[in-house]
């Protein structure tokens, strides 16, 4: 018998709780998927403030965020700026060539990593961490690679619904909860 054979495939809490990095796709992840362009040709996104707060907490209590995305976009650029995400690839055509810089870059295993996406150019990424997961309207071939799937949809909370589930699995969640409260 292998050593393989013997052991037991890690439950989603058990992946949840070896995250110290968590990866995001942006459109149909951190926003609704849809593209809005204006009449000058630039393009707008509207990002979920709930997902924003989570990635704080996150940050918080140490794990680290990063965003892989196939555009380009300063509005990208800005928001990540703004929630403190210092590990940001736009304009990717390989996600997996900017995930393995990034585990060089921060020193982390994939087995320590989680990623967000929602569609197929994200899928070598999620079958390489510990924790996939997705938005309730991903691609179907992306929920069925998933360790988990948010209840929300993309840009809609699904963002914030899992960085609380690393929290509950890490049990920092009820100790933030109390700090909000002022208890």
């Amino acid at each position: 018998m292998t050593t393989a054979a013997l052991s037991t495939p890690l439950s989603t809490v058990e992946r949840a709780q070896r995250v110290r990095l968590v990866i995001f796709d942006v459109d149909g992840v951190l926003t609704d998927a849809r593209l809005y362009y204006g009449a000058q040709g630039e393009m707008l996104k509207a990002f979920n403030t709930l997902d924003g707060h989570g990635i704080k907490l996150l940050a918080s209590v140490g794990i680290a965020s990063a965003i892989i995305t196939g555009r380009q976009s300063e509005i990208v650029a800005s928001r990540a700026k703004e929630l403190g995400i210092a590990h940001l690839y736009q304009g990717v055509h390989d996600k997996t060539t900017a995930f393995a810089q990034l585990l060089e870059v921060t020193g982390l295993a994939a087995g320590n990593c989680a990623y967000m996406g929602d569609d197929w150019p994200d899928l070598a990424v999620m079958t390489r961490v510990g924790f996939a997961a997705a938005p309730a309207n991903a691609h179907p071939e992306v929920i069925a690679r998933a360790h988990w799937v948010a209840q929300a949809q993309g840009g809609q909370g699904a963002v914030r619904e899992m960085c609380d589930t690393l929290l509950r699995a890490q049990h920092h969640y009820d100790a933030l909860l109390a700090s909000a409260c002022g208890i």
